[in-house]
């Protein structure tokens, strides 16, 4: 039982994917999570001219849920305190990538993920009374300041569709430690990914139809859900068991200048200089915070 009074899962063995997963240290796991996701983004963005946003994201939930599902073949009878957790991980997901991809088709993939971030670092800095993490919250600030002031060649609509997938981000990030604590192994990823993929499913049909079902849109939204949910998520769930949050935050605040050189090299979306200097402080501020958070414990 846990201290919630639910029934803990029962532990299984080992598979061949969980020793594999296990092999790599959780570092690496990270940046090649960070990697994957963004490179996935910039693929997934030019899909959006024949899928639309929505039923981009419809596809790579869809084809994520159905590989982590013959992966992990999860069991249903999961803990009574576990399913809502499986549950709200699952909505958020659905939501953080249906309003990620709405905003990446309006604004460049380094701007969106810079937004975006802003969930995750207000998560590190909740409830802080420290000056210093004031300091870093004003950092943050000043880059949205700067992003503001060169919002001349980009869309509202866009950075508004973008902090919504922050908030999303940040809820993701307290819902992943439970679901890694009361789920074994990939269980609760697998059933909370079919859950995400449910919550996009309507949106996909409704934008794109039966354009959804063209062989070559199938199999880029296949390599879609490879490399921006089954790789990253995996291996970010797995890292989250086998090191402290602040090591992981730190790890993750270099996610916005990875997405910027995804979009560069990938989709040839170059940056403005203050718009480069804006994503600096929202990476600085965020390893600032996270190692602030480390020596405050």
């Amino acid at each position: 039982m846990d201290e919630l009074g639910g029934r803990l899962p029962r532990p299984r063995a080992a598979g061949p994917a969980a020793r594999a997963l296990g092999a790599i240290p959780p570092p690496v796991q990270i940046l090649v999570g960070i990697v994957s996701v963004q490179v996935g983004a910039a693929l997934a963005k030019q899909l959006f001219a024949v899928a639309g946003a929505a039923g981009t994201v419809t596809l790579r939930l869809f084809f994520a849920a159905l590989v982590l599902l013959l992966v992990w073949r999860p069991t249903l009878r999961l803990g009574r305190r576990a399913w809502p957790v499986v549950v709200g991980y699952g909505l958020v997901l659905g939501l953080m990538n249906l309003t990620f991809y709405q905003a990446l088709a309006r604004i460049p993939q380094g701007i969106a993920v810079t937004i975006e971030f802003l969930g995750p670092l207000v998560v590190a800095l909740a409830g802080s009374r420290r000056l210093l993490d004031a300091v870093w919250a004003l950092v943050a600030a000043g880059g949205v300041v700067l992003l503001a002031e060169t919002r001349g060649d980009l869309s509202l609509l866009g950075m508004l569709f973008a902090l919504c997938a922050g908030i999303c981000w940040g809820a993701y990030i307290l819902l992943g430690a439970a679901l890694g604590n009361r789920t074994s192994q990939g269980n609760g990823l697998a059933l909370a990914m079919a859950v995400a993929a449910m919550i996009a499913m309507p949106a996909g049909l409704a934008e794109t139809g039966a354009g959804l079902l063209s062989p070559w849109v199938l199999v880029i939204g296949l390599a879609v859900a490879l490399l921006s949910s089954v790789i990253p998520y995996s291996l970010e769930l797995e890292a989250l068991r086998r090191i402290p949050p602040r090591v992981f935050g730190v790890l993750m605040s270099l996610e916005p200048a990875v997405a910027a050189l995804a979009g560069l090299v990938v989709l040839h979306e170059s940056l403005q200089p203050l718009q480069w200097l804006a994503l600096c402080c929202v990476v600085a501020a965020s390893i600032g915070a996270t190692r602030s958070a480390s020596s405050a414990g």
